[in-house]
């Protein structure tokens, strides 16, 4: 078996069709046809059944693509850690990244990091709540941070950082009239939220806040970022719901942050890892994250941007 096998049945079995496969390889269909033969000869099963008119898996296929894909991982990172040692890191931890996380604590954690222990490298991977959870179990990932303590068994979920939860409201929106703006107001407006399967952590927290209030709230688009949903909001599409810091990291000059009116919801990070003894290297990080200092959030009641200097002034 050679690494060309397995890439020619990868690309088969994600395309499942002969002919894009083998543009995909940028090769000929009949060395792709003699590959996934060859494959099967070595393992002594049929992969894939063939017809005029459709590619499938077998239930052996299905089996072993569970498999193929953490073989090219192992092999990135076994690349990675050689290119490391090559420019002068001693350890590489390999950390991932769900559903937003508060970037000025982030920052503040990755510059302790390379002002105390330069020769660590820290490779970090964006990826949504069930790839990292996947990844921890199958050694892909050292350590992760999410907004979601439902994780399963096998990893410890740690709470450790709280952003207060805020409406993000386009600037002269009738509901600036409030400081302090009832949920039930919120949800006569549409709404951007994050993509559910995204930002799966971040949404279980928020529909939680929503369902304090018994009415349906309207969304109107699900994003895969912050970003994103701070661009809908300045436009006035809808009104958007994330954490105080994350908002005012974007500085928006069109989008103003309000509290919600009663006892302020929080959205919870929280540092994911497998429940077995951690490594020298990830117990220093995880000091670290209870040492660093973050950069306090903005009160939830202070507005963002040049629009909350207007309103003063009128």
């Amino acid at each position: 078996m050679e690494l060309r096998h397995l890439r020619c049945f990868l690309a088969v079995a994600e395309e499942l069709h002969f002919a894009r496969a083998a543009e995909r390889l940028h090769i000929e269909q009949s060395p792709l046809s003699r590959a996934i033969k060859e494959l099967e000869e070595d393992l002594g099963v049929k992969l894939f059944v063939r017809t005029t008119r459709s590619t499938r898996l077998t239930r052996a296929g299905s089996l072993f693509l569970q498999h193929v894909p953490r073989i090219f991982t192992a092999l990135q990172q076994s690349r990675d850690s050689v290119t490391a040692a090559a420019n002068g890191f001693h350890s590489q931890l390999r950390v991932a990244l769900s559903d937003g996380v508060p970037p000025s604590r982030l920052s503040s954690l990755l510059a302790l990091c390379r002002r105390e222990e330069p020769e660590i490298e820290i490779r970090l991977s964006e990826v949504p709540l069930s790839q990292q959870i996947k990844g921890l179990h199958d050694d892909e990932y050292d350590v992760g941070f999410a907004q979601s303590s439902d994780v399963g068994d096998g990893i410890i979920a740690e709470a450790i950082w709280d952003d207060p939860l805020v409406v993000a409201v386009p600037a002269r929106h009738p509901l600036l009239t409030h400081k302090r703006i009832p949920l039930d107001e919120v949800l006569r407006y549409p709404l951007v939220l994050g993509d559910c399967h995204v930002c799966e952590g971040y949404s279980r927290q928020v529909e939680r806040v929503l369902r304090r209030v018994d009415r349906e709230p309207l969304i109107a688009e699900r994003v895969a970022s912050v970003d994103l949903m701070m661009a809908l909001v300045a436009a006035g599409f809808a009104l958007g719901l994330a954490g105080i810091t994350q908002i005012s990291s974007r500085r928006e000059p069109d989008v103003v942050a309000r509290p919600l009116a009663g006892r302020t919801p929080m959205l919870t990070t929280y540092l994911l890892r497998l429940g077995t003894e951690p490594s020298n290297t990830l117990a220093r990080f995880v000091e670290r994250i209870n040492t660093v200092e973050a950069s306090s959030p903005r009160r939830p009641d202070e507005h963002l941007g040049r629009h909350d200097s207007e309103e003063r002034e009128s």
